[in-house]
């Protein structure tokens, strides 16, 4: 009977291949975890020009923060930005009803400006990419 189905390697698969997926998950985990009030969280800073000089992406679902990227131009590194992005990022989560936040970030990426603000480790793994580490971080909100 297995030998019927094919299984395919894609580079660039066709949209209703991928959103099978992602609507086959979502559906099986809401019947085990409940809805998961998935949304999307976005910050950024503007200069003066509005030109966007840093932002953070993130999303908050089953009551987490789940914070995917951080980054700030790098002329404007070390003035704060990257701290207010966060703090806005968790202010709004607690409103949305968000207890904890997680994140992974690498070694080359300054994990202690998120250690400094109260996260802690609690995975790592070595050698990703070589020479470097990738470190995944949660933080009580």
């Amino acid at each position: 009977m297995a030998d019927e189905f094919r299984v395919s390697l894609e580079d660039d698969p066709e949209d209703s291949a991928v959103t099978a997926v992602g609507f086959g998950i979502r559906d099986f985990n809401l019947t085990q975890a409940g809805e998961n009030n998935y949304r999307r969280l976005c910050v950024f800073v503007h200069a003066p020009d509005n030109s966007v000089i840093g932002g953070l992406i993130a999303s908050t679902y089953w009551a987490w923060l789940y914070v995917d990227l951080l980054w700030v131009k790098e002329e404007h590194r070390g003035q704060g930005h990257g701290g207010r992005l966060l703090s806005a990022a968790e202010e709004e989560a607690r409103r949305r009803g968000a207890k904890q936040a997680y994140l992974d970030t690498f070694s080359f990426q300054s994990p202690g400006f998120y250690l400094d603000r109260g996260y802690e480790v609690f995975g790592e793994l070595t050698d990703f990419p070589e020479g470097h580490q990738r470190y995944f971080l949660r933080k009580r909100l």
